[in-house]
């Protein structure tokens, strides 16, 4: 598992004289995801979420985000809050989105720890949602 997630992030970066390549990277990567790997679901998530290698699909990326936040990876956990957040992929959901921030903030992750305020700055402002 270490070993594919490992070649995926050689083709993403350009590590020791392999050639970038993106979508050899999320090949790479999904095979170490797949068995339950949380950094390459991370970073499936990332890659689909901006259309890194992949078309830029929300859902798919919140799929392999929430993955990896169900393993407690602090960085998805902040990705899958924002994303029900805003709607993004998946159903508009603010408990849903306080619910990962809050397990991400616990880690003492600082931009969720800034998304958390913020969201709670638009509930005490009475913002739409």
């Amino acid at each position: 598992m270490v070993e594919m997630f490992s070649i995926g992030t050689y083709y993403y970066l350009r590590v020791e004289g392999v050639p970038q390549n993106y979508a050899e990277a999320v090949k790479w990567w999904r095979l170490a995801a797949e068995q339950g790997f949380a950094d390459a679901q991370y970073n499936l998530g990332h890659c689909y979420d901006n259309g890194i290698g992949v078309e830029q699909d929300y859902s798919e990326a919140a799929r392999w985000y929430r993955l990896a936040a169900a393993q407690g990876a602090a960085e998805a956990q902040n990705n899958i809050g924002n994303m029900y957040e805003n709607g993004d992929g998946v159903e508009k959901n603010i408990d849903e989105a306080g619910k990962w921030y809050r397990l991400a903030a616990e880690q003492d992750h600082e931009e969720t720890i800034r998304s958390l305020r913020d969201l709670a700055q638009k509930y005490l402002s009475d913002e739409t949602f």
